[in-house]
């Protein structure tokens, strides 16, 4: 294990992390409030902490699949006990349990709070609360491989630890080069977001919390109910972006590249649209007689539906309310989840079409022995070595899954509440159902259950491992030969479009 490198990242996370807790600050001398001097406090403890790490470069830059694992794993630990802080010194939530229950859920974009009362809060500590998904949207290491220079192709383990979905792979030549790809394409959205909802008569404020937190998929408010007080035209702008970043951004890459049939041809993107227009058109007419017309039906089930498959969390109405077959619908879109390679979190549709594909395959098998069956996905061969580790992640998800349903039991609250805290926190979704549902929250429960619940939100925007690929050694080279993983490949994360005929 190279302890040096692993302590040398960390300490440029914690530099990086007083970095981001500027904003904040500034958002706090901007409206005068007197909450500047928790984040000033907490901003120089990072910096002591992680100049100290890092004043001297280690001799050896070389990390692997463990050094990655432990790098990424403590990385998000320690950038989740100094972001809750500020909460603690200010008083508006004491207690650390409760305090780092919230920003876990800010920076794995989960988006659930124990919060009963956001209005309460200062201006500069909703800001906070909702940069951290943003911050936790792409990956704080994808952020730190974008800016700093590291050493050789190592640190392609980073990218693939942090990163959600089976395959990681290079949109250029150079990892940095595509972290950098990255957070254009994220930034860049996230501006036209902002852009638009503040030319839409929103509060600049709104504005650019809200967007924050859908660029993440994370779900903070900054109102006790939601987005439901903002105009049509608002909830549609939101709806809309919470959608685009459930894609995976390998479609975005193929749309500049102006590859335009490589992008129309991914069957997960293709997949995801489908679910999502499926499900849009079930609830309208299963809540149409509940809502009073038609469009409003509409309008309510497309953001409830891009809010809870992108896992973003903001809530227009309480679909608690909603019968029977939209709530369990709505259950569903939780576990199914958003494509690999966007910010969204859950099983991922390529996960589940690969799932799919795999018991076909083997009812073929069971009823012609003889006949050779391959999974494919977007005309390619998805080797064997990807299929293993979906399976490996399917397994341990369901372990996972089982014991915190199970440990959350001890408080004695119902199967429901027990089962979709579970659910929403596991798959970083933000709300549930019934305690957990849309108008409530996580406050009730025990500090063993938040304790759980945050172990839940790790594994969940981690997957599991972290980065289930990243447990077998060479995937990568696995999947698109040596040659290739050397060379241009596309995108991270899916299991789409890769080597360099793409």
């Amino acid at each position: 294990m190279n302890y040096s490198i692993v302590f040398y990242i960390i300490g440029w996370i914690l530099n990086f992390e007083a970095a981001f807790m500027a904003l904040p600050t500034a958002v706090a001398l901007i409206y005068r409030e007197s909450e500047v001097w928790c984040f000033l406090a907490t901003m120089a403890v990072c910096l002591m902490v992680g100049m100290l790490l890092v004043r001297r470069k280690p001799k050896n830059q070389i990390f692997y699949v463990a050094e990655s694992f432990v790098a990424v794993s403590l990385s998000w630990v320690l950038l989740s006990v100094m972001g809750a802080v500020p909460f603690v010194l200010s008083g508006y939530i004491p207690n650390p349990i409760d305090a780092l229950f919230e920003t876990v859920s800010g920076f794995t974009t989960t988006g659930a709070s124990i919060l009963s009362n956001v209005e309460q809060l200062p201006n500069c500590l909703l800001f906070w609360r909702s940069f951290t998904h943003w911050i936790g949207g792409m990956g704080v290491l994808v952020f730190l491989l974008s800016v700093l220079p590291m050493v050789g192709g190592s640190h392609m383990n980073l990218m693939k630890a942090e990163s959600p979905g089976p395959i990681v792979s290079r949109l250029v030549p150079k990892v940095q080069m595509t972290a950098k790809l990255l957070y254009q394409i994220y930034l860049g959205m996230t501006i036209l977001e902002a852009v638009i909802l503040i030319l839409g008569k929103m509060p600049i404020f709104d504005a650019i919390t809200i967007t924050v937190g859908t660029a993440g998929t994370g779900g903070f408010a900054i109102r006790n109910d939601s987005l439901a007080s903002y105009t049509a035209f608002q909830k549609n702008v939101v709806t809309v972006f919470m959608i685009l970043f459930g894609v995976n951004f390998n479609f975005y890459f193929f749309l500049l590249m102006r590859k335009m049939g490589q992008a129309f041809k991914m069957q997960e993107v293709r997949a995801y649209f489908l679910i999502i227009a499926s499900a849009i058109g079930i609830i309208t007419v299963n809540t149409v007689a509940l809502c009073g017309n038609a469009l409003q039906a509409f309008q309510d089930a497309a953001f409830q539906v891009g809010s809870i498959i992108t896992t973003t969390g903001y809530a227009t109405v309480d679909f608690d309310k909603w019968p029977q077959l939209s709530r369990t619908i709505m259950v569903l879109l939780m576990f199914i989840g958003a494509c690999a390679g966007s910010t969204g979190g859950g099983i991922k549709v390529s996960r589940v079409l690969i799932l799919l594909k795999s018991v076909k395959k083997e009812l073929k098998q069971y009823l012609h022995p003889s006949a050779v069956e391959k999974i494919k996905m977007d005309g390619k061969i998805v080797e064997h070595e990807v299929v293993r580790s979906t399976n490996v992640f399917m397994v341990a998800y369901v372990l996972i899954f089982t014991v915190s349903v199970l440990l959350i039991s001890l408080d004695e609250y119902d199967l429901v509440t027990n089962f979709t805290a579970v659910t929403a926190t596991f798959n970083n979704i933000g709300p549930g159902l019934a305690l957990v549902g849309p108008t409530g929250n996580f406050g009730f429960f025990s500090n063993f259950s938040k304790v759980v619940l945050i172990f839940d939100m790790l594994a969940g925007r981690l997957e599991i491992f972290p980065g289930t690929s990243a447990v077998f050694k060479g995937n990568l080279e696995a999947v698109l030969g040596k040659e290739n993983a050397d060379g241009y490949t596309v995108l991270f994360n899916g299991v789409s479009g890769t080597g360099r005929d793409n």
